[in-house]
């Protein structure tokens, strides 16, 4: 074990962290304002990585293709709320899991017959490429350095959105209490549509800075919308500042975790049994946090007001 293979998994850590908050900020949200258990946020995600090549695709720019995807993942959510979502709010939530689980597979089928089943790959733009030296022997890609960047700038502005302003106030009243809001003249099925929308742009943002690294395939949204869900119980349903430290936490500890575990086991049980199980607590660590969260905070670490 050394520096910089330490410093290098904490970039990576923070690069996961950032990711899962920009899909995790809309998701608790959704949780904590609407009170509406939405299984299909991460189709938000995997459109926003198919939109960003299809536009880089047409028109060679990265910063278009960033426009665009982003216009297209807001009216994309705007629409799914409109014509299928808020038929089920106030609704059991074994419903609303049984319409967006339905939505996952609308969407992954649509994909499948618009883009074709193969992996798609996405150039990064050319002022961004490479790598660059941050100590002696560190090379770091400039690409997951930016998205580091935007991820912790998007999350300030957040804050500052939700903190500072009069859109903010409802949100926060929503989240704290959404039958108070209503009754003091909150008009909450706007409020739900905004919060939605702009939650699906979130994500797919995240799709969009990772299409240039990551395949862009059918399903990718899957996986991320497990870590979404852990990061939302640790952090606390309808908090954003949850949402960030709980997506750090949950990436430090997945990218160290999987790294370092095998090593620090050696210490205490000998090098053949820790290679045998290590990779398997490592792959497991995250869900170990959140049950030592739920056991301890069942409300999350960082919960909104009210709840």
């Amino acid at each position: 074990m050394n520096t910089t293979l330490v410093l290098v998994q904490v970039l990576n850590g923070l690069q996961l962290g950032v990711l899962l908050f920009l899909i995790a900020a809309g998701l608790t949200l959704v949780f904590g304002v609407m009170d509406f258990v939405n299984l299909a946020h991460g189709v938000q995600y995997m459109l926003g990585a198919y939109l960003a090549v299809t536009f880089h695709a047409a028109t060679g720019s990265f910063v278009a293709a960033l426009v665009l995807g982003l216009a297209a993942a807001l009216a994309i959510g705007l629409l799914i709320e409109f014509a299928v979502l808020r038929h089920f709010y106030g609704r059991d939530h074994l419903d609303q899991v049984i319409a967006t689980f339905a939505i996952i597979i609308v969407v992954n089928q649509g994909v499948k017959l618009l883009w074709g089943g193969a992996p798609l790959t996405m150039p990064m733009p050319e002022a961004l490429s490479g790598s660059v030296r941050l100590m002696e022997g560190l090379l770091y890609p400039v690409w997951r350095l930016a998205i580091i960047a935007c991820g912790l700038a998007v999350a300030l502005g957040l804050y500052g959105l939700v903190s500072h302003t009069r859109t903010g106030m409802r949100v926060r009243a929503g989240a704290a209490n959404a039958e108070m809001a209503a009754a003091l003249g909150i008009n909450i099925r706007r409020l739900f549509s905004i919060v939605f929308g702009f939650g699906s742009m979130l994500a797919g943002f995240a799709g969009i800075m990772v299409a240039p690294i990551f395949s862009v395939e059918p399903g990718m949204g899957d996986t991320v919308l497990v870590l979404a869900l852990v990061v939302i119980v640790i952090g606390g349903i309808g908090s954003i500042r949850g949402a960030l430290l709980g997506a750090l936490l949950v990436g430090l500890v997945d990218a160290l975790g999987r790294s370092f575990l095998v090593d620090l086991l050696r210490l205490a049980i000998g090098p053949s049994p820790a290679r045998t199980i290590g990779p398997a607590i490592g792959s497991m660590l995250i869900y170990l946090v959140m049950a030592l969260v739920l056991t301890f905070r069942p409300s999350g670490l960082f919960p909104a007001r009210g709840r």
